[in-house]
């Protein structure tokens, strides 16, 4: 059974669907960030694990939920939970990690309308994955918010950030241990009604996002 980490902050809106879409053999971990609007409610009505993490930031809730995964399958994913990305499409990265293919497979986002992935976060994304490209030679063209990985593998690359900069640092650090790192295209689709993201969807998110990254590239 090959664990999804789903790290939530107010997805009341996107979890029904999304945990519902879980192909068979993958089982989904809601690693809960402090969720207001009946986000808890929901996993605990569908049985699904839940853990309710207290340190605030996407790269705690991630971390958690890693540490969290059942080390016996070996290989762990990590996706959003508000509904853009189909977990359908998970076995499509993990399976390059588990033959050994890939040592971490990340999903490119291929929007399927303009309202999934507005213009200045693509450019955003673009050019951060240009410096990535740029600075480490990993062929990559996105930041990974969909993506799988041996989970002992992950832990042992130490990743410190527990904010926004968390997905920046894990691939500067898969560069530096040598990991060969694969995109996958992957469907985004708009959000589900009501959800907003954490990232894009206010200025006060974008501009803490932007301090992050520029934090982990500084260092």
């Amino acid at each position: 059974m090959t664990d999804v980490v789903l790290p939530c902050l107010n997805e009341a809106a996107a979890l029904p669907w999304l945990l519902a879409r879980m192909p068979a053999g993958y089982r989904p971990i809601v690693a809960d960030n402090g969720s207001t609007d009946g986000s808890l409610e929901i996993v605990r009505r569908l049985g699904v694990r839940l853990i309710e993490v207290t340190q605030p930031g996407y790269g705690a809730a991630v971390h958690a939920g890693v540490l969290a995964a059942d080390p016996a399958d070996g290989v762990v994913c990590v996706m959003d939970a508000d509904g853009s990305f189909d977990p359908a499409e998970l076995p499509a990265l993990a399976d390059l990690v588990r033959s050994g293919t890939a040592d971490l497979a990340c999903g490119r986002r291929r929007p399927t309308t303009a309202r999934a992935w507005p213009v200045h976060a693509r450019l955003g994304n673009a050019v951060l994955a240009r410096r990535i490209r740029a600075d480490t030679g990993l062929p990559v063209h996105d930041i990974a918010p969909m993506r799988a990985a041996r989970q002992d593998a992950l832990l042992a690359l130490d990743l410190r950030d527990r904010r926004f900069g968390y997905p920046l640092e894990l691939l500067l650090g898969a560069a530096r241990a040598g990991w060969r790192v694969h995109e996958v295209d992957v469907t985004y689709h708009p959000r589900a009604a009501g959800t907003k993201s954490k990232v894009t969807g206010t200025v006060r998110g974008t501009l803490r996002a932007i301090h992050d990254m520029r934090a982990v590239l500084a260092a």
